[in-house]
């Protein structure tokens, strides 16, 4: 007899982002956002100084990504993302856990992000794990044009 209580979890393993992931990278990023990055932002996050960026993989599939830079002892959140079908399966949260190590081991004290003001899931996600709103920054998104929301999370107090 199984226990009901078990949930099934599908296994996904995080590792740094490569050049080959690329173009599965942009193809996720068209599905998943109205205003996508292009393959030279993604390209510049695994090989510029200061940026960061990580893949999520179940089954030899990429179904999720994480970016962010780091100067001094600030670091961004530039993008993070997780295909529809592994939402809600800890892949986000495994994604910022790790950023938030490898930042904090940088010797950043916070971590900063945009996000959409209309974006709900993502606001609600980010003030659970500790993040709180610093200001509206207006018309930041351009596909439609929207406010962000600028978040922050601090390493040191949490």
């Amino acid at each position: 007899m199984s226990d009901s209580t078990e949930i099934d979890k599908p296994a996904f393993t995080i590792r740094n982002m490569e050049e080959r992931d690329l173009n599965e990278i942009v193809r996720l990023e068209r599905i998943i956002f109205p205003d996508p990055w292009p393959k030279s932002a993604f390209a510049e996050q695994i090989s510029g100084e200061g940026w960061g960026a990580l893949v999520a993989e179940a089954e030899g599939e990429l179904v999720g990504y994480g970016c962010y830079f780091t100067v001094d002892i600030e670091a961004h959140l530039t993008n993070i993302a997780v295909r529809e079908d592994f939402r809600r399966k800890s892949v986000a949260n495994a994604l910022l856990n790790i950023i938030l190590e490898r930042v904090a081991a940088d010797g950043c004290q916070y971590l900063l992000l945009e996000v959409r003001q209309s974006n709900s899931i993502a606001r609600t996600f980010y003030e659970k794990r500790g993040f709180r709103t610093l200001y509206q920054r207006p018309n930041y998104y351009r596909r439609p044009v929207e406010d962000a929301l600028v978040m922050v999370y601090y390493l040191d107090s949490n």
